[in-house]
């Protein structure tokens, strides 16, 4: 009996991870197109065919979605970018895999509207609250990856010294509007997006 039990509580929870799965995929895509605004249970009932009840049951309240979305998000970014630039050797080597998985993310694109973090960052940056902190945490993280490269490229010695904050600061901004500008269907975006941080990546 206590076997059987377990049996049909593994498979509950398995099917409670699918079906999470299953709403996390299309709500991380509404994101990207219409802002984390545009979720709502009874739009991914909808379009999963997943009862909106059953959705609520798995995340409770439209906060709750939100954040559990913005996490799946950072899971996939980090799965499709930081990840596999992670076997290039520190320092410029691995600030252009980054960069090179970037436009793979940003132009193929990983997300339907495109960079997940440039489509909700400007529709929270004068609220407070949990989704505001998470969203601005992972902003925060994806910076702290491209300094630490950038610090190790210099201390290194292979890139002339710069201010790392401002290079930062331009890489960032170069990023946000190549992804407004792939989506707009400009694909010379990218070119512009090499010549530029190669530019920062100069030889001492």
């Amino acid at each position: 009996m206590g076997s059987s039990s377990a049996d049909v509580t593994d498979k509950r929870l398995l099917r409670g991870a699918r079906t999470r799965k299953v709403v996390l995929e299309r709500a991380v895509d509404i994101a990207s197109l219409d802002g984390l605004d545009g979720l709502s249970f009874g739009r991914l009932a909808t379009d999963t065919g997943v009862s909106k009840a059953g959705i609520q049951t798995l995340f409770r309240t439209k906060e709750a979605l939100q954040l559990a979305v913005i996490d799946f998000a950072r899971e996939m970014f980090v799965d499709n970018v930081v990840r596999p630039a992670g076997s290039a050797p520190h320092g410029v080597a691995r600030m252009r895999a980054l960069l090179d998985e970037w436009v793979v993310y940003a132009s193929t694109p990983l997300f339907a509207g495109g960079c997940f973090r440039a489509a909700n960052l400007a529709a929270f940056d004068g609220r407070t609250g949990p989704v505001h902190d998470a969203l601005f945490r992972d902003q925060e993280a994806w910076l702290g990856v491209i300094a630490g490269e950038l610090r190790h490229a210099v201390d290194a010695g292979e890139i002339a010294d710069l201010d790392v904050e401002l290079a930062v600061f331009q890489i960032d901004a170069v990023l946000c509007a190549a992804n407004t500008a792939l989506r707009l269907g400009d694909d010379s975006a990218v070119s512009k997006v090499r010549r530029i941080v190669e530019g920062l990546l100069t030889a001492p």
